[in-house]
């Protein structure tokens, strides 16, 4: 991690260098002013958005949630303050993307395919499914709309077979992820401040 970053800003720093030498030089020249950093811009972007999560700190309010997308509140969060799981069409809270990216790919070596069939939900899908398959609380497999780890991006579905649900409960809580809906072998939750995620590099601070 501290490799990736001193990369950053080490070409951070060279391009400023190139921008700067691009703008005197069209000063010299035009008299116009130079160049408007657009690409300065762009890369420092694109740096940002290929820093991986692990090795930041990320606060929790008292009940575990990550405090940025608490503001938002649940099942409300933009698709903007969620990250992508691989190449999937699905989105978590970045810790969890990240970890859940990683499981996947390391059963893969094990020749274990791990499927996702849901991730984060919407508060009007967690009314949906609500209707559809009643409350979890009253022996349905919905919890209440508004409080779903789904709705926080902290938890996915998965699809799996008995080799793979063999490989992910031996292997799920070292990158994280626990099975915390009893009667769901698919629903595993993201624990940010468990052994596994702290081993990922994600530390965290309860507010």
């Amino acid at each position: 991690m501290n490799s990736r970053i001193a990369d950053i800003q080490s070409r951070i720093i060279a391009l400023q260098t190139q921008q700067a030498g691009r703008t005197q030089s069209q000063t010299t020249t035009t008299g116009t002013g130079g160049a408007s950093g657009e690409d300065f811009a762009s890369y420092l972007s694109d740096a940002v958005a290929q820093t991986p999560s692990s090795g930041r700190t990320y606060a929790l309010n008292s009940k575990g949630i990550p405090a940025d997308l608490a503001a938002y509140g649940n099942g409300k969060i933009p698709a903007g303050a969620l990250e992508q799981v691989g190449s999937t069409r699905h989105k978590l809270w970045a810790p969890a993307a990240e970890a859940l990216t990683k499981m996947v790919a390391d059963a893969e070596k094990d020749g274990v395919h791990i499927g996702i069939t849901d991730s984060y939900r919407p508060y009007a899908e967690q009314v949906d499914l609500a209707r559809r398959k009643g409350l979890y609380s009253q022996g349905g497999l919905a919890a209440k709309p508004g409080t779903s780890e789904h709705g926080w991006g902290i938890a996915a579905d998965l699809d799996l077979n008995a080799n793979a649900l063999a490989w992910v409960r031996q292997n799920a809580d070292k990158y994280g992820f626990f099975n915390t809906a009893s009667r769901e072998s698919w629903h595993w939750g993201y624990k940010p401040n468990s052994e596994g995620a702290k081993a990922m590099g994600v530390s965290t601070t309860v507010g």
